[in-house]
């Protein structure tokens, strides 16, 4: 387990925490002076790791957000939501999954003087969502841009040209400088920077054309839990439960 937290005045706090089984990150946001917060693509496995860290904190939860519908864990936005009084949880409108609230492009997500914008980045999947601080020094980039990566492209409305254009247009517009918080890493890596994975994504630094070639060509084994995540994804993590 990995827990990094970044204490910084005018951005709050950061939590990053880490699920071993699907190296997926799970990102605690909040507010120093209200002590709101968010928590982003939480994992059913570590709940109770996660809610015990909202309660030592003294934080108020108030959303809990799922970048896109998960293909290899479920998420635990549903269970939390009966442990937290309040809590909402979020996915695009275009994921297809159930939630309190359906983003979109644009919307804004609070959290005492903070918020994140939602930008679509689809390619993925339809409803994949990179959120990004106010004022650009932070994006959370799902399973669009990983650090020296990209999600794959080969299931759930996955599209090699839709994920290129998502990146290019959404994600390297940001600053340089911007932080780079993917939704997985399989090597230890935890965050980046959008400089330099425009200059050194090994995928990504292609043209359009050689892209596509490489993402056609992964002949990637299925996810293990691809037929139990998304059912239960599209429900707000309470399939079976």
């Amino acid at each position: 387990m990995v827990i990094t937290r970044l204490q910084r005045s005018q951005h709050g706090q950061l939590s990053n925490l880490f699920e071993v089984e699907s190296c997926t990150y799970t990102y605690l946001l909040a507010d120093t002076n209200t002590k709101e917060a968010i928590i982003i693509d939480p994992v059913l496995e570590t709940m109770d790791r996660d809610l015990t860290l909202v309660k030592e904190l003294g934080l108020n939860l108030i959303f809990a957000v799922n970048t896109h519908c998960h293909a290899d864990h479920i998420t635990s936005s549903g269970l939390m939501k009966k442990r937290i009084a309040g809590l909402k949880s979020a996915i695009s409108k275009h994921s297809g999954a159930s939630a309190d609230i359906l983003l979109s492009e644009g919307d804004r997500i609070p959290f005492g003087k903070h918020y994140l914008i939602v930008k679509e980045t689809p390619g993925h999947t339809d409803g994949c969502t990179t959120l990004v601080s106010g004022d650009e020094s932070m994006a959370f980039t799902g399973d669009a841009l990983l650090i020296r990566g990209c999600g794959r492209t080969d299931f759930q409305q996955g599209c090699a040209k839709c994920l290129y254009d998502s990146v290019h247009d959404k994600i390297f517009t940001l600053p340089d400088d911007c932080l780079v918080y993917p939704a997985h890493d399989y090597i230890g890596q935890t965050v980046s920077t959008v400089g330099e994975e425009r200059k050194f994504n090994p995928r990504l630094t292609k043209s359009k054309d050689e892209f596509v070639d490489i993402m056609n060509s992964l002949n990637l084994p299925k996810p293990d839990k691809i037929d139990i995540s998304v059912p239960a994804n599209l429900v707000c993590g309470l399939h079976g439960l």
